[in-house]
């Protein structure tokens, strides 16, 4: 059993003046990354039953809405170039339509669109397994539960924003162009289907639904890492947490600032030369 005292020194202990202490902390280091702007061209779309009759009756079909629901990444090393690998990245992007089913009437249904991208990136190397300890239970003679250990290999992380929808068309099956499909109903997720207001249809009809999206993202390789940063000690805020007044709610909406930058140009907004009045933008 080690001593006490050599535990003690043990500490990593590193102070400084004015409450500032330079600590040790573990965050995840960015090795690489890429920005991306796609264009998927003639995506095949899913369809719920509702859907398959209503674009069997019609080709007057709007999108509107589309949003990612899910996303799966998977990441595996690059044979032959040591540190790099492969981001494997699967969309799946939920679609609201609107149709038109006679003179003067409209009618939604939703649908489900797969997009696949890859991006090679370099992720560094390590070979070591990490452990980590668990959580203690509450019962005095449980044994501890044992830590699993991990190969340290890098984690990818994508930002995305909501697709952008392009164009959107119902062919019919003898003139359908050739179509970007990676999966088939089967491979869709029930976190994805689930919310839909109906089951997705499989069977090859005589018309598809294709619509082409532009989606822009952000991917990138961190790795945990330990850095020495320079810290000041936490204190107690001073400012006490006010409840809204429910009351009075157009007097809370009265100390909200007004939003100038969402009536300002994007030019005048994001420019490296100062602001200029125009308009009454202060």
């Amino acid at each position: 059993m080690a001593n006490t005292s050599d535990c003690r020194e043990n500490r990593f202990l590193c102070g400084g003046a004015n409450g500032k202490d330079t600590v040790c902390i573990e965050t995840n280091r960015i090795l690489d990354s890429c920005r991306d702007r796609d264009c998927f061209e003639n995506v095949r779309v899913y369809l719920t039953d509702m859907g398959n009759d209503i674009i069997d009756r019609t080709s007057n079909v709007r999108t509107k809405e589309a949003t990612i629901s899910l996303t799966h990444i998977n990441i595996d090393p690059v044979r032959f170039n040591r540190g790099f690998y492969t981001v494997n990245i699967r969309f799946y992007i939920k679609l609201i339509f609107e149709a038109c089913v006679c003179p003067g009437r409209s009618q939604e249904f939703e649908g489900v669109a797969v997009v696949e991208k890859k991006v090679i990136l370099y992720g560094g190397e390590s070979n070591v397994c990490v452990f980590r300890s668990t959580p203690c239970t509450d019962n005095f003679c449980s044994l501890p539960e044992p830590s699993c250990g991990t190969k340290n290999v890098p984690e990818a992380v994508v930002e995305v924003v909501d697709p952008i929808v392009l164009s959107t068309g119902v062919y019919e099956k003898v003139s359908c162009p050739s179509c970007c499909s990676c999966c088939c109903c089967g491979d869709i997720p029930e976190l994805v289907t689930s919310g839909l207001n109906g089951c997705l249809c499989d069977e090859d009809g005589e018309r598809f639904l294709l619509v082409s999206f532009g989606i822009f993202s952000v991917v990138r390789i961190v790795r945990p890492a330990q850095y020495l940063i320079s810290a000041t000690e936490y204190c107690v805020p001073d400012k006490e947490c006010i409840a809204p007044s429910e009351d009075d709610p157009c007097r809370l909406f009265n100390t909200m600032a007004f939003p100038i930058n969402e009536f300002c140009p994007p030019d005048y907004v994001h420019s490296n030369k100062p602001l200029e009045k125009h308009c009454g933008c202060q």
